[in-house]
Order: C-alpha cells, then structure tokens, then sequence
C-alpha cells in the first residue's frame, strides 16, 4: 500500500509512537537473546479472567508486537496513515484517537473471546476448568481433550500489536480523505473509501471463519475500526472543534 506521501515533517505524535514502538521491540529482542524471556508474555494483553492477566495489558499490548513483519508493517501504516490524519486534527486528538480506539480493539476481543470461553466452559465442571486454566491438566484421552486444550490457550495466549489502533486510523483516513488514492502494491490505484470497506469486510469474513491455524485477532482490527466509527460521528454530531 502507498498514499504518496514522503517521510518528511513527520508529527510529532506519530514520530514517537513510532519510536515508542521500536523500542519496546528492540527491549523484547535484547532480553529475548540475553535472558531468554519473551516480554510479550509481561505485556500482551490477556483474557480478563486468566490468572496471567493484569490491568496495564489494556495499554502495554497497543506497543508489543510478534515478529520483525508485525511491526514494520504496523509502523508503515501508522506513518502512512496516521500522518496525514495527525496534521489534519492536531496532536492532541489524533493520540486521543489511537487510544481510543486500541482501548476499543481490547474491548472487541475480549467480547469474542468471552462467548468462546463461556462456550468451551459449558463442557465442564468448575474443577475441570479449575484444572485446565490453572495447571493445563485434563485426560488426553478424552473426547474433550481438543477443548480443554482451546480453553487453556484462550486463557494464556496474549494479544500483541498496535493493529487495532492502526486500523481505527485507516478508517479514520477513509472518512476524512475518502477520494484519496492509495496504490495497493505500488501498482493498483483505489479510492481510501473503498480500501476501508474491503479491508473491514475481509476482517470480518477471516474473523468468522476462525480457520485453524490463523493467530491473528482479526475482531481486535474491527474492534478499532467500530470504536474509531463511533468516535469521529460523536465529535461530529456534537460539532466538537479540533485541538
């Protein structure tokens, strides 16, 4: 994807998520080789109820990411995207914004992994899911094993990534500059109106299917989408001034 624009006069809010992100990349990295600990284990985002959640997640999960892929293209879109949405509101909206709408993507993939885990419950008693949370403990022979196995990795696998933000601000960019030309692949000219609709429908769809073997949070990125939706109509409809 590319909007045209330049690295030039990046602002200042953009500039330092930027850097804030790589940072928190660069310490994962180093205590990862050094030490051999993974932070995202500390600061990704958790279910709620698992006993390795803690409140700062909501938060620290926004600036963690997977792999060297995850961020770079996080950061791309943030730059390409959020650059020209942070000139055009100002400093203190767009952060406003970001969060916002990373708060919104927690809240999204909680509620998808809230009705999964109720699901998956239902097939238990309260010490069999004592015992699959706690201590990963359940019959492999059972015909149960595959969900308590699905009921464990809910509980204890965090969420990474700035994407839910990151997509709060495509949608952002959609509604503001919504005959803006972006080029998919540097070759395929689109207007950002129709880039944002295919990209929500796609995440949806992908959400739905749920295929195995997909670890991506894809109800996180319309989380972000929804919440960012939400907030640019509330500032509209109330006619709230820009910062």
């Amino acid at each position: 994807m590319y909007a045209g624009r330049g690295f030039s006069n990046m602002p200042l809010v953009v500039k330092n998520l930027i850097i804030i992100n790589a940072l928190f990349f660069l310490a994962r990295f180093t205590l990862g080789q050094l030490f051999h600990y993974d932070l995202n284990e500390t600061l990704g985002l958790y279910y709620f109820k698992s006993p390795e959640f803690s409140p700062y997640q909501i938060i620290s999960y926004m600036f963690m990411h997977g792999g060297l892929s995850h961020i770079f293209f996080n950061m791309f879109a943030l730059w390409m995207f959020g650059t020209q949405i942070e000139n055009f509101w100002g400093p203190k909206r767009f952060l406003n914004y970001y969060l916002i709408t990373g708060f919104g993507a927690a809240f999204i993939h909680y509620l998808i992994i809230h009705f999964q885990v109720s699901g998956l419950e239902s097939h238990f008693t309260a010490e069999q899911i004592s015992g699959i949370i706690n201590s990963g403990t359940f019959d492999a022979t059972s015909p149960l094993f595959n969900k308590a196995r699905s009921l464990y990795s809910l509980h204890h696998t965090p969420v990474v990534g700035a994407s839910g933000a990151v997509f709060g601000l495509l949608l952002a960019y959609g509604m503001t500059f919504p005959n803006q030309i972006i080029y998919l692949n540097l070759l395929f000219p689109i207007k950002a109106k129709y880039f944002v609709i295919i990209y929500g429908l796609l995440e949806f769809v992908m959400g739905v299917q749920n295929t195995a073997g997909d670890n991506v949070a894809h109800f996180a990125h319309i989380g972000g989408m929804l919440f960012g939706f939400i907030l640019i109509k509330y500032w509209k409809k109330n006619d709230l001034n820009f910062y």
